[in-house]
């Protein structure tokens, strides 16, 4: 006996239910890939077309187009469906080029980097 009733399509865990759909898919790296799902194999290897990555520093944004995008499985953290008839941004977010996004980047990858060397140099202090 099925608990699931063919309206609850809902409860489906394959992508198929997906196809043809606008999706966010996270990667282990931070990237954020969003694209309308054309296809997936059993290794949740999926083809996104009209691919974009949405890059977000602070209050500014850029989303830069990737076309046809092919997205190995095993880089898949999230993928989750976009609602079309909501707005994606909070309304305080700026669109911005992808020069001025990319140097936005290095800025705060730079300030990481030198707070995880500062880190580390005042690990002596800690007295456990």
């Amino acid at each position: 006996m099925s608990w699931a009733s063919p309206e609850d399509v809902f409860l489906s865990t394959s992508l198929a239910t997906y196809l043809d759909r606008k999706l966010l898919i996270l990667l282990r790296d931070g990237r954020k890939i969003f694209g309308i799902l054309r296809s997936f194999d059993q290794f949740a290897n999926v083809v996104l077309e009209a691919a974009f990555e949405r890059v977000i520093v602070g209050v500014n944004y850029c989303d830069i187009p990737l076309g046809l995008y092919i997205i190995r499985g095993e880089n898949v953290v999230l993928i989750g469906e976009l609602d079309t008839n909501t707005e994606e941004l909070p309304p305080n977010m700026t669109l911005v080029s992808e020069s001025t996004i990319r140097q936005a980047q290095k800025v705060e990858r730079e300030a990481s980097d030198l707070k995880g060397m500062i880190r580390k140099r005042m690990e002596f202090l800690d007295m456990d």
